[in-house]
């Protein structure tokens, strides 16, 4: 039989960096093998919603844009941070018209990820949107983004070539993959 408690004691916990959006903390702890430890933790303020939106044609579209913590250029599904307040469903509508202009009538939950559960407790959930509209978009002053439509197949390829890296990204196209039959 599996033990599920938790076989980690914090002795102490301190805030080191607090904004808007995160909040980090330095953790003092006994570790599982009984030793004094420390760990760090990033608590997110939101929760991270992802959005694959799917026409007819199985035609989807991805956002680019320069990540800063990265360095580097990313091609991802649309996504964005809700509060824990909001329906996380309004957050993911909200997040696709605003980065990508397009609005979908049918919504399918495809589920919640944990984005990198050795460091933070950011959870993201993740959603296909069919029956699409499109209209303008209207992004965030920090975004500067660019819309790329491609075939689900081709943001399968994608996926497998490492050219999309993002975790809520994979897993949200493999899931519609399999989904879809892809």
């Amino acid at each position: 039989m599996t033990n599920f408690e938790n076989p980690w004691k914090t002795v102490s916990s301190r805030e080191v960096y607090d904004n808007p959006w995160v909040n980090i903390r330095h953790e003092e702890v006994i570790k599982p093998n009984g030793e004094a430890g420390i760990y760090g933790v990033a608590h997110f303020k939101t929760r991270a919603a992802a959005i694959l939106p799917l026409d007819e044609n199985n035609n989807t579209w991805l956002v680019g844009q320069y990540r800063y913590t990265l360095d580097e250029y990313s091609w991802e599904i649309p996504m964005g941070g809700g509060s824990f307040e909001e329906d996380i469903q309004e957050s993911a509508r909200r997040e696709l018209k605003e980065e990508t202009g397009i609005e979908a009538k049918k919504w399918t939950d495809l589920g919640r990820l944990h984005t990198s559960n050795s460091v933070t407790d950011e959870v993201g959930f993740m959603f296909l949107a069919e029956d699409l509209t499109f209209g303008e978009s209207e992004p965030d002053d920090t975004e500067i983004l660019v819309l790329k439509k491609v075939s689900l197949e081709e943001a399968v390829r994608m996926v497998m070539d490492s050219e999309i890296t993002d975790s809520l990204s994979i897993a949200t196209i493999l899931k519609v993959a399999r989904l879809k039959g892809v």
